[in-house]
């Protein structure tokens, strides 16, 4: 059952469709919610988009605020167990909000999702900077 190295994890989890963003809010109260992202190199993107919210003051964007290490997992869970892998991205996040900011990262989501090419996300990007990748798998890579 082997750990992947860095390239390796980053690599099964660019090819994710979905991760667990996971913030601390100023309490300490750990918040966890799934997201759609786009990786360039070791910065991921992901975007606040205009699906239905009960609000636009979230969560997840006060916690950056006070406490910007997040940490972001994507994995693969199959009946066949010998498929099974999951890789953690630890990082600092920011919050990009002016329009000259979040033009790359959007572009990069609307290239990866089909979905905001007719309505692109509006924002604001939550921006990571990537300090570690670990993960594992149930075979080797």
């Amino acid at each position: 059952m082997p750990r992947l190295p860095g390239p390796a994890a980053r690599d099964l989890f660019a090819a994710a469709r979905v991760a667990r963003l996971a913030s601390v809010s100023a309490l300490g109260q750990p918040h966890i919610v799934p997201c759609v992202f786009a990786l360039d190199g070791d910065l991921i993107y992901s975007a606040v988009d205009g699906k239905p919210k009960t609000t636009r003051d979230l969560q997840r964007l006060a916690n950056i605020r006070s406490r910007p290490q997040v940490a972001l997992l994507a994995d693969q869970y199959t009946e066949d167990w010998a498929s099974l892998w999951w890789v953690r991205a630890d990082g600092d996040a920011a919050i990009l909000d002016t329009p000259a900011q979040m033009a790359g990262p959007i572009r990069l989501l609307t290239a990866r999702y089909p979905q905001y090419q007719a309505v692109p996300p509006p924002g604001p990007v939550i921006a990571i900077t990537v300090r570690n990748w670990s993960g594992w798998t149930a075979t080797s890579p």
